[in-house]
């Protein structure tokens, strides 16, 4: 009867390093090296303990519904903006603070965005469609939708929208959902619509 091994004989061939090869390639330099041990310990913060700490606005985004089919290939993003004064024109809409990227559905996703503390009246979510010509005033009707914005039900602000107020400590739990099915033109929050 044949023996049984955990670990059967090698019997393929075994690929080796030449000799003076190192076996791990060395560091280019010390600030190479520096930078790894940087990365690693603003990745870990505090070993595998999740991190906690906001700077800026943060809070999680969910998804209702899926990106289109019909929308996959025009989209160049989506995105997440804070405004410090609700836009009253379309060129206001390239006043904003701060942007961070978000995919474009899938389970809750945490998001942070960088702003320096004050108060933001309108913390918004904004589909971009692909464009060969730039973000403008005067299309920015065409390529940006609306599709969800942080709702404080306490604050009754005719828009609707929250006010955010950023401190030092940030200002955590400004969450929102995205929904691809009701998507806002601009020209909803600047009337009067073109045809």
């Amino acid at each position: 009867m044949a023996e049984f091994t955990l670990f059967p004989a090698e019997t393929a061939v075994k690929l080796t390093l030449g000799p003076g090869t190192p076996m791990i390639a060395s560091m280019r330099s010390r600030l190479s090296h520096a930078a790894w041990c940087t990365a690693a310990a603003l990745a870990c913060n505090a070993g595998l303990q999740p991190t906690t700490a906001c700077s800026g606005i943060c809070g999680t985004v969910t998804y209702q519904g899926s990106l289109p089919d019909s929308l996959k290939d025009s989209t160049a993003a989506v995105l997440i903006v804070a405004f410090a004064t609700f836009p009253q024109s379309p060129s206001d809409l390239l006043l904003f603070k701060a942007v961070a990227f978000v995919d474009t559905g899938g389970p809750p996703r945490r998001y942070v965005l960088q702003v320096p503390n004050g108060t933001y009246e309108w913390v918004v979510a904004v589909w971009e469609k692909k464009s060969h010509t730039g973000l403008s005033a005067q299309n920015a009707d065409s390529l940006l939708r609306e599709v969800g914005f942080y709702r404080n039900p306490a604050d009754a602000t005719p828009q609707g929208t929250g006010r955010v107020h950023v401190t030092d400590a940030g200002a955590d739990s400004i969450d929102f959902a995205i929904d691809f099915t009701n998507m806002h033109r601009i020209c909803d929050y600047f009337p009067p619509c073109p045809p």
